[in-house]
């Protein structure tokens, strides 16, 4: 992982759920599988048993006794990996805090750069794939700071170090077998399947799994190279699994807005979708008093709660969230984006007196809301939807004004209850 993307990778925000630890996996991963043993004191020679076991069903998933042997036979263990596995919960930002870093005007001046070096390649993929190409720099500048941090992290140990652990083991069992899918196809060597510490991969991180499924020979050179100094295969991939996840040429991803004074909060849920129009009709407009043009359905979402920017969002928003679920991270391509494309920073501020809760807060807080009447249906310290719903059901019952965001005031009162 590199200096910029560890920034954005494998880190939790607080009020938006889990950044994931790698790039398009969420919505592809196998469900997890109730009959896992986690190793309590994991070592190389307990990984090496583990190769020795894993190997028939590794064989019996397709793979050639031969890829696998030769892949596996010097795979280490690696504790730093475990350790970051196990901690990422504990790293928590603000949304204000994550975009002063995702969008910072470094970011978005060598995105622009990026753009122009490329821009024969990116406009080609956005005619054939039908994804603007500020979104897919957008993203190639999340992952990898545009290619300068692609990870040198070895893929096949780290898999194997996290199947072995345990913790998550049909998921990187799987990964794995991925991973060792892609050096039977020839479309990368031993010696170049680098990523990141938990096996994300190449210019846009994608997971192996990710990238059987939906990465692409953009230049038809027989292998599928995401690796490699030219990012032509790992940008046209980025626009494909984009475009299969339902992307609309020509919609934002989203529009900031204000919300008029005596708002509804209860109407800002992501399951309550109108026109633009007929948003404006209630006062949501953009910051300028002008109406969102009609570019379909769209729904309120107020990231900081009721004193920070609020934005009305698109299905683009859902295709992205594809790639990475946490709003944060969503809303830092989208902007980012738009900030290549020349547009100018939010123009509302955000409540930046107030800190993210912590790991053990937002489970606590969780457990509360749920004690409390408010089921939040997950105790994972995510604060998805599910929970603000639940939060704003609280407040609404309270008295208070019911924006969703998960305070440490809002906690004090769960206390006091």
């Amino acid at each position: 992982m590199g200096k910029l993307t560890s920034i954005i990778l494998g880190l939790s925000i607080g009020w938006a759920g889990t950044v994931s630890a790698m790039g398009p996996d969420a919505s592809l991963r196998p469900p997890e599988r109730g009959d896992i043993t986690i190793v309590a004191n994991p070592t190389q020679a307990g990984l090496k048993a583990w190769v020795r076991t894993f190997r028939p069903a590794a064989l019996a998933a397709g793979l050639s006794a031969d890829t696998y042997d030769t892949a596996m036979r010097d795979v280490t263990y690696q504790p730093e990996v475990v350790r970051r596995d196990r901690n990422q919960a504990e790293f928590t930002k603000t949304v204000w805090d994550y975009l002063d870093t995702a969008v910072s005007d470094l970011r978005v001046s060598n995105g622009k750069a990026a753009l122009a070096k490329w821009d024969k390649t990116l406009r080609a993929i956005e005619a054939k794939y039908g994804v603007e190409k500020e979104i897919v720099t957008a993203i190639w500048g999340l992952e990898s700071a545009y290619g300068t941090f692609r990870g040198e992290d070895s893929v096949l140990n780290s898999l194997a170090t996290l199947a072995y652990e345990g913790r998550r083991a049909a998921f990187f069992e799987a990964e794995l077998l991925a991973a060792l899918k892609i050096l039977q196809d020839a479309d990368t060597t031993k010696g170049r399947l680098k990523g990141s510490w938990a096996g994300a991969m190449g210019h846009t991180q994608f997971m192996p799994s990710s990238f059987q499924k939906l990465a692409v020979d953009y230049d038809a050179d027989g292998r599928r190279n995401i690796w490699g100094e030219d990012p032509s295969d790992a940008l046209a991939s980025t626009a494909a699994y984009l475009k299969h996840f339902g992307w609309t040429y020509g919609q934002p991803w989203g529009v900031e807005v204000k919300v008029p004074e005596g708002f509804d909060y209860m109407l800002a849920r992501r399951t309550l979708k109108k026109m633009p129009s007929d948003w404006a009709v209630l006062g949501v407009v953009q910051p300028d008093g002008s109406a969102v043009r009609d570019h379909g359905l769209a729904s309120v979402l107020l990231p900081g709660g009721a004193n920070g920017a609020a934005f009305l969002i698109f299905g683009n928003f859902e295709a992205l969230e594809a790639y990475n679920t946490a709003d944060a991270y969503v809303i830092g391509v989208g902007h980012l984006a738009d900030r290549i494309r020349g547009e100018g920073p939010i123009r509302q501020s955000w409540p930046r007196h107030l800190r993210v809760l912590s790991y053990d807060e937002r489970i606590e807080l969780q457990k509360r809301l749920t004690a409390a009447g408010f089921d939040t249906e997950k105790i994972d310290a995510k604060m998805g939807p599910l929970t603000i719903n639940a939060i704003r059901r609280f407040q609404q019952a309270q008295g208070v004004l019911p924006d969703g965001y998960p305070s440490l005031q809002l906690l004090e009162r769960l206390r006091a209850l």
